[in-house]
């Protein structure tokens, strides 16, 4: 989108997916659909909070310098989203090198960060929403709260890409110097010296595999879920079962605050924890793993790669070294806050705000202006407020909102809208956002193949299981090669089941590609369109090396 870029090309538009240029100049912006963050057909209420999202993102933006903003629309439901310069053309590369200064001194200072002055924060807001009453709270009150909660939500949108910004440009940059030193001999080099390091994420898988454990060692509970499919009532029938329960809560309490993807209409794993229970049944079954031991065979190949790399760098400029260290510290960090912002806003932060729409749901469902607690996720937050203070009927528009997304979820939405200007400037920030959404994938070179992006080394068979909500999970058995649009955090504990992972979406450093690297799976991200072309059972090869799938066999 400068004079040194190519002359612009018009996107077709599909038939069956009509678009209205709403704001003027919206026709001429390079439109992706997010399908990583939000693969479906989004609510209105929903809509308001990816505005929140994406307003977090232009604050950090701004607070970098960065000389791009983020636009959002939402076209026929699907959310889409353009970078677009945030000033003239002459004045981009000054706006650039200004960003990179202010970019390196976040990245210099990211444990410092974290641990001083984001973490903190975002616990305090966490803990203004746990010292609230929702049941107890009079609709004034409850009114006030909904306001606060939509402005505690831009706050934390704004610490997220604050801290996502250095955190993922230092894993990038770091990738990037040991390419320029050592040369590309394999995709996944520099990621070796980032392996084996906690973080919320593994912490939580582990913490979950611990409870597997305790199932075992209890005979009445290990049956239950080897036989029962109605666990839950089955546990509270017994002694054993209760105490078991008692843990299971345990875990939830802390882990629990996830949703099926991104996003407010999702049930948290707390309020249904049918996929923990899926992943109980399934590790019962497995006495080859040792979580702790395989991190830490991880770890010890971690610092042998690091030595090595220091053995290499010998003989180099003492500048070259220095900064070599300096990108490998700030990338270790970078490591844990992938995850870890993750965990704190991405889920416990929504989770909070989605509790706060649900009693609002819950009392309005019981005035009878909507029928269900979760239609109010068809509402705006406008008619929300209105309803809370002064009641309606919104049955109606509820039914033909949700209506018009079941519509649109039987439409496949096109990749990409507007004007296509070909591949972004090179700078630090494109190129890390290149290594996580992955770019298009390239083309298939031969029938019964599709091309991806290299996410986790190694080569493996197995059966496809074409899974597109949690629900579906059951379906996955052990060794089963995982093919899904994309996977969040809560998707993790499926990596020590599944046998190898393809998706549609996204690039080296995507969340599917970092776990299933510290899972030791391989994996081919990015594919595009994996889970259209890809037939629930096929036997498929999955090369994460070359980040390619063959189908082997109907």
């Amino acid at each position: 989108m400068t004079a040194a870029q190519p002359q612009p090309v018009l996107v077709p538009i599909p038939a069956d997916f009509p678009v209205q240029w709403e704001h003027p100049g919206d026709e001429r912006l390079p439109w992706v659909q997010d399908r990583m963050h939000s693969p479906d057909p989004l609510t209105p209420l929903e809509r308001s909070f990816f505005d929140i999202a994406y307003g977090g993102f232009n604050l950090a933006a701004e607070a970098y310098a960065m000389p791009v903003r983020a636009n959002i629309r939402y076209f026929n439901t699907y959310l889409y989203m353009a970078i677009a310069p945030a000033v003239p053309p002459e004045q981009m590369e000054a706006q650039g090198k200004l960003s990179e200064e202010k970019m390196g001194a976040a990245v210099a200072r990211l444990g410092e960060l974290w641990q001083g002055e984001w973490l903190p924060e975002i616990q305090s807001h966490l803990a203004w929403w746990d010292a609230f009453d929702l049941r107890g709270a009079a609709a004034p009150a409850l009114l006030d709260h909904l306001d606060e909660t939509l402005e505690r939500s831009h706050r934390l949108w704004e610490i997220h890409f604050r801290i996502v910004f250095p955190t993922y440009v230092a894993i990038s940059l770091f990738d990037d110097l040991h390419r320029d030193l050592f040369g590309a001999e394999g995709a996944f080099d520099a990621y070796k010296l980032l392996q084996g390091i906690d973080n919320k994420t593994i912490e939580s898988g582990r913490a979950l595999w611990d409870l597997s454990r305790k199932a075992l060692a209890l005979p009445e509970v290990r049956q239950i879920l080897e036989t029962r499919a109605e666990v839950l009532p089955a546990l509270g029938g017994t002694a054993a079962g209760r105490a078991f329960l008692d843990e299971l809560r345990a875990y939830l309490e802390v882990y629990g605050a996830r949703g099926d993807k991104w996003g407010l209409s999702y049930p948290s794993w707390i309020e249904d924890p049918a996929p923990v229970i899926k992943n109980l049944k399934d590790y019962i079954t497995r006495s080859d793993r040792d979580p702790r031991a395989e991190q830490a065979q991880m770890a010890a190949q971690r610092e042998q790669s690091i030595s090595q790399a220091r053995q290499r760098l010998k003989g180099y400029p003492q500048q070259v070294v220095e900064q070599y260290e300096f990108l490998l510290k700030a990338a270790h960090q970078g490591v844990v806050l992938t995850e870890d912002h993750g965990f704190w806003i991405d889920f416990n932060s929504m989770y909070r705000a989605r509790r706060v729409f649900m009693e609002v749901g819950r009392r309005l469902a019981g005035t009878g202006a909507i029928e269900s607690p979760d239609h109010v996720f068809c509402l705006t937050v406008d008619e929300v407020r209105q309803l809370i203070a002064s009641g309606g009927d919104q049955r109606a528009r509820v039914a033909q909102r949700r209506a018009e997304l079941e519509r649109f979820r039987t439409i496949d939405p096109p990749p990409a809208l507007g004007m296509d200007y070909g591949p972004p400037p090179d700078n630090p920030v494109s190129r890390f956002l290149g290594k996580f959404f992955g770019g298009p994938p390239p083309a298939a070179e031969e029938p019964g193949t599709l091309k991806g992006h290299a996410g986790s080394a190694g080569k493996v068979r197995g059966r496809a299981r074409v899974i597109r909500s949690l629900d579906e999970a059951g379906r996955l058995k052990l060794g089963d090669i995982l093919v899904a649009e994309t996977t969040a955090p809560p998707w993790t504990p499926l990596f020590a089941t599944a046998g190898g992972i393809v998706t549609d979406t996204g690039g080296i450093l995507s969340h599917c590609a970092v776990v299933a690297r510290e899972y030791r799976i391989p994996a081919v991200v990015g594919t595009g369109a994996a889970t259209k072309v890809i037939r629930e059972g096929q036997l498929l090869e999955v090369d994460g090396d070359a980040g390619t799938v063959r189908i082997v066999e109907e």
